[in-house]
């Protein structure tokens, strides 16, 4: 069993379950601060059950608790769902289209706070590898702020395969790389796929060869490169600036 903790990933949870179908629950309650009794009524409202347990009982099944957490599935099906096959069907004539691909990150922390810049920055879908990939659903769903529940994922066992079906439908695929040209040099208008490779060695080496080019963002600081997740807001940002300027 996984449980989230947090008040803001409770809530956006039971948001999206009600949108689209999903099942969670039960809500299990110890604390009914005022917050906690806000979270009890969107639950009651999206006929989630509710059950009130103690505090000792909430502490075991959920260490990292605030009086209040709600059940629910394994992170890889904790979200909106989706099939590479109908994403591509789904774009038709779309003109731009934003697909973020990441190569085995393995920190929930850096994974989560990925996430909460794809639903800031407009990221259509985001593609993993089904292992070697951060897993702890608590963690990812507190540092994304709930954003988890929101932003489309799929997972996959070969990522190249996946790269070369975005080529085919007419992506041009971007790694991120701090040998990679500037950033701001590049149209990044269109259907882009963005490659975040993971915290310690970058990216994988077939994946890089099936990059249509590298990109870095310039600094000036004394270390040498980003955390991925900060490197990931500024890439997105690049994308969504140059869309909204063109």
């Amino acid at each position: 069993m996984n449980f989230l903790t947090g008040f803001h990933a409770i809530e956006e949870r039971i948001k999206s379950a009600k949108s689209d179908g999903q099942n969670c629950g039960p809500l299990l309650l110890a604390k009914a601060g005022p917050r906690a009794r806000e979270i009890v009524k969107l639950a009651n409202n999206c006929q989630i059950r509710v059950d009130r347990v103690g505090s000792f009982e909430l502490d075991r099944l959920a260490p990292d608790n605030r009086g209040i957490a709600l059940q629910v599935e394994d992170i890889s099906r904790d979200n909106p769902a989706a099939n590479l096959e109908e994403f591509i069907d789904s774009l038709e004539d779309r003109v731009n289209a934003l697909t973020l691909i990441l190569d085995d990150i393995t920190d929930p922390h850096n994974y989560g706070a990925i996430l909460r810049s794809c639903d800031q920055f407009g990221v259509d879908l985001v593609i993993s590898r089904n292992r070697r990939n951060a897993k702890h659903a608590d963690v990812i769903s507190k540092t994304s702020a709930g954003t988890v529940s929101w932003v489309p994922q799929m997972e996959t066992a070969n990522l190249v395969r996946a790269v070369e079906q975005l080529k085919t439908a007419g992506f041009w695929v971007y790694g991120a790389d701090m040998q990679g040209e500037p950033l701001y040099d590049q149209n990044l208008c269109g259907k882009v796929a963005l490659i975040l490779g993971c915290e310690g060695t970058g990216i994988s080496r077939l994946l890089r060869e099936c990059c249509d080019s590298m990109v870095s963002i310039p600094t000036a600081g004394r270390i040498d490169s980003l955390n991925v997740s900060v490197a990931a807001g500024v890439l997105l940002y690049e994308v969504q600036r140059q869309r909204r300027q063109k």
